[in-house]
């Protein structure tokens, strides 16, 4: 049964793949067909550096993350004789790690005098991980959460908000496995793959949010009617559904890199990963207020 259940997590795996695809594809062809009012070129050069994106930002990252090796840290909880057995991974992590220059000499010098000994190595890649590479891992997801924030509150189109969701989270899980130096497996995947799917549909459904359906006050309800104030709070609101459903997903990437999520059930799993996001969010909207007026100069700058 467990092995049917991990197929069957693969199997949907590819089949968000494939939607997202479709999502991409026909958002393309949507706007390609406005610019074809245009001129019938100006409609080509669309869809030409279209593709071109398409492959720079999402079949690399996808493939980066597929073809990247597979290491569950569970195993540096193992026995000694577990440990002997995953000696030749251990080393693969900690050569990648001793290249990383957020990880302190001291870590270094640690993992350093651990590489001849599997058990120690073992050890003290579990403490690395937890003091170290847990908070670089936490910082680029807050970084990704922000960049999704402002790309989405500052557009109005729901098809491109969705493209830039699904995008921006690959790239965030494409990171994750690169800063670790290896991949989730491809049960863990075909989760993520599942959750960044979903996360890109609801992007594109906030679009026609009303925002007098959260904030219910007469009061709210009379602000939100204002031409300006509609536009700014509908986009502020959508950037911020965005960004807490990025960081949800990030989150889970970094939870199933770290497996601590071993014996939790589902539904638990969800609850720690968006009671963490909410806890983000704060720290996300901050910075990120900081960076749109930037973003609205660019807009008038050559």
């Amino acid at each position: 049964m467990k092995k049917i259940s991990k197929g069957l997590w693969v199997t949907l795996g590819i089949a968000a793949v494939f939607f997202m695809i479709l999502i991409i594809v026909s958002s393309v062809l949507d706007l390609g067909e406005r610019l074809r009012r245009i001129h019938a070129y100006v409609e080509y050069a669309f869809y030409g550096v279209s593709g071109i994106l398409f492959i720079i930002l999402f079949i690399r990252p996808l493939f980066s993350i597929i073809f990247s090796p597979t290491f569950s840290l569970d195993e540096l909880f193992s026995e000694e004789e577990n440990a002997k057995k995953n000696f030749s991974m251990y080393k693969k992590v900690a050569k990648n790690l001793l290249g990383e220059d957020y990880v302190k000499e001291e870590a270094k010098n640690l993992i350093t005098s651990s590489m001849n000994d599997a058990l120690q190595l073992k050890q003290t890649l579990s403490r690395v991980f937890d003091e170290t590479i847990k908070k670089e891992l936490n910082q680029m997801i807050i970084s990704h959460a922000e960049t999704v924030f402002v790309s989405t509150a500052i557009s109005q189109n729901g098809k491109l908000d969705a493209i830039a969701v699904i995008t921006i989270n690959l790239k965030l899980i494409k990171n994750l496995v690169l800063k670790c130096g290896f991949r989730p497996s491809y049960y863990s995947l075909g989760k993520l793959s599942v959750n960044v799917l979903s996360t890109a549909i609801i992007a594109e459904t906030l679009e026609d949010m009303n925002f007098s359906d959260i904030f219910p006050s007469t009061g709210a309800n009379a602000l939100a009617e204002i031409p300006i104030l509609k536009t700014i709070t509908g986009s502020f609101t959508q950037g911020i559904g965005n960004a807490l459903l990025s960081l949800r997903v990030g989150i889970i990437a970094r939870n199933y890199l770290f497996m601590n999520i071993k014996g939790m059930k589902k539904n638990q799993i969800r609850k720690l990963a968006f009671g963490e996001a909410v806890i983000l969010l704060p720290q996300v909207l901050v910075e990120s207020m900081k960076k749109i007026p930037s973003r609205f100069k660019s807009l008038f700058e050559k």
